[in-house]
């Protein structure tokens, strides 16, 4: 008996090592079940109003009378890929306005954060802040972010995500990407848990007519 039990303990550990795994997607995202899924291509998408960083009053319906839209996410200015993705979309940005095509970005940070990104990336293009999670609600991409990575990332980057927030709790988005067609329905998504996996440019305008 002693020797059947010695040979399961290590089978337990590794199916229990296992389903835990599968429950988890990781990249700081909570195991309670609300796992984000986003809008799919063919839906209509919400629509939704703000200030951007220029003090100017963006409205999606607005803004697709002109052309099709492109909607991105992004997690904070703490984010060095944020940055880096930003930086280099504010580069290459033309490709998408000689489309007819607008950008706007969508953050759950407070207005001095969105400064600080703006300042790095030297971005044009409109940012609005989403403190009350209203939009990323509507888009499906909010979710808690564990208390482990939220540590992790306060000492790394010296960024409290909550309080950067202006919250409570640390929610973030995933950084989701939607084009937006000028009848109001969705076209392409990117969407990937994994916030490191974010479509160039040049991919983008691929499906931008």
């Amino acid at each position: 008996m002693p020797v059947i039990v010695k040979n399961l303990l290590p089978l337990s550990f590794i199916l229990f090592s296992l389903m835990v795994s599968a429950q988890s997607p990781g990249f700081g995202i909570t195991r309670n079940g609300k796992i984000p899924e986003g809008l799919t291509e063919g839906t209509m998408a919400p629509n939704f109003s703000g200030t951007d960083q220029n003090g100017t009053n963006i409205q999606l319906s607005e803004q697709l009378k002109k052309g099709s839209v492109v909607l991105i996410f992004y997690r904070g200015y703490w984010c060095p890929v944020c940055n880096r993705y930003l930086s280099k979309f504010q580069e290459d940005i033309n490709l998408i306005l000689e489309k007819g095509s607008s950008v706007i970005a969508i953050t759950p940070e407070q207005n001095d954060g969105v400064e600080k990104t703006v300042n790095k990336g030297k971005i044009s293009f409109s940012v609005l802040t989403d403190t009350d999670y209203s939009i990323m609600d509507q888009y499906k991409v909010r979710f808690l972010v564990t208390d482990k990575y939220s540590a992790k990332i306060n000492n790394l980057f010296g960024a409290d995500i909550a309080t950067n927030n202006g919250d409570d709790k640390p929610y973030l988005p995933i950084p989701a990407t939607y084009i937006i067609g000028m009848d109001g329905r969705i076209t392409k998504v990117f969407f990937d848990l994994n916030y490191k996996n974010r479509p160039p440019v040049g991919e983008i305008v691929k499906y931008l007519k």
